[in-house]
């Protein structure tokens, strides 16, 4: 621990109040060295505290920096969390329920990216769950944009894990670098859809069949740009994921099946989402302008164009504030719905 700086005591009821808070304090002390205290954790979520995919990224963090921990156990409401020296090395982590692998890597990462050396990470739990972004994004959206910043992220789906069943396992390779080139993707975009796809684990065909009919129809697709992805080995479970590109970046969008849900409902949604996306013009979805923050801030630059920014980026950029020396821009781009996000070196620095 940086023991020139106080703690910083964070109020995890701020903003959208939930799980990004604690991931992006935990990250960022183990790369500052500041010790944080986080109150209130959760504090707008119907269960509020620490759930065990929480209580996972805080271990997970802990293991990866040698940290010194108070308040972790399910549940509570509170934690303080003093790091040591971020160590590269072999990790393997079980969330032991259907939480977010994704998340979880979310919060290592960016210590380990600064560390000296290469990482292999293990993390066993969910993949493809409501409220977190799907393998499919980390890897073919998040990835190649990080390769733009501070490292190479190499990513491997060992099995899918869908909730409520978890079981799924992801496998990440993460090589730091000189700083990359940075993001400076400010111009509008020509969006076109790639491909959509159906994952489906031990449910029937005609699933696939009546979300791929839907997806067909609203985003005037070919049958060729129609997919249908089988797993026996994992499930039940069922993801829809429709590959969008948006001048330099890929974008990932999904919507995941549900006991009661209609197959129609889960794809319907999901099309609506990449209509507003392919409408808007924009090279920056408003999941990965939220994960693109904390990489762009430890760069210390950065600017893209996005639809307008969720309550949860703007939590995030509040909270990336409170340890990095960098300033957040969020400006609306007249007449066009479309919004600039900057990120600068702090004056005060």
């Amino acid at each position: 621990m940086n023991e020139s700086q106080p703690l910083a005591h964070l109020d995890g009821s701020q903003g959208e109040g939930g799980g990004q808070i604690l991931r992006t304090a935990l990250a960022l002390a183990a790369v500052t060295g500041r010790g944080v205290r986080i109150e209130n954790i959760r504090a707008q979520r119907k269960n509020p505290g620490l759930a065990r995919q929480h209580l996972c990224a805080v271990q997970a963090v802990a293991q990866v920096c040698r940290a010194r921990v108070q308040g972790a156990r399910l549940r509570s409401r509170w934690l303080e969390f003093i790091p040591g020296k971020p160590q590269a090395g072999e990790y393997r982590f079980d969330i032991g329920t259907a939480g977010s692998t994704t998340l979880v890597l979310q919060s290592v990462l960016p210590p380990l990216l600064l560390a000296a050396g290469a990482s292999r990470v293990e993390i066993s739990g969910g993949t493809h769950n409501p409220m977190a972004p799907p393998f499919e994004f980390l890897k073919e959206t998040f990835a190649p944009a990080l390769a733009r910043t501070l490292g190479r992220l190499d990513l491997e789906l060992l099995r899918p894990g869908f909730y409520p069943a978890g079981g799924g396992r992801i496998r990440a390779l993460i090589r730091p670098s000189s700083p990359g080139p940075g993001i400076d993707w400010t111009e509008p975009v020509e969006a076109r859809v790639l491909r959509a796809e159906v994952l489906l684990a031990r449910l029937p065909q005609h699933v696939a069949t009546r979300e791929l009919a839907v997806l067909r129809r609203m985003l005037d697709l070919h049958q060729e740009q129609l997919h249908v992805l089988q797993r026996q080995d994992t499930g039940p479970g069922n993801a829809v994921l429709v590959h969008v590109q948006a001048g330099p970046v890929q974008e990932v969008f999904a919507g995941f099946g549900q006991r009661g849900k209609p197959a129609e409902q889960v794809a319907e949604e999901v099309a609506e989402q990449v209509r507003a996306f392919v409408e808007a013009g924009v090279p920056v979805g408003p999941y990965l302008a939220d994960q693109l923050l904390v990489p762009l801030a430890l760069l210390g630059r950065g600017a893209f164009l996005t639809t307008r920014p969720t309550l949860h980026t703007r939590t995030n950029a509040e909270v990336i504030r409170r340890f990095l020396p960098v300033e957040f821009t969020f400006q609306e781009q007249p007449a066009s719905g479309r919004w600039k996000v900057e990120v600068t070196a702090s004056r005060e620095a």
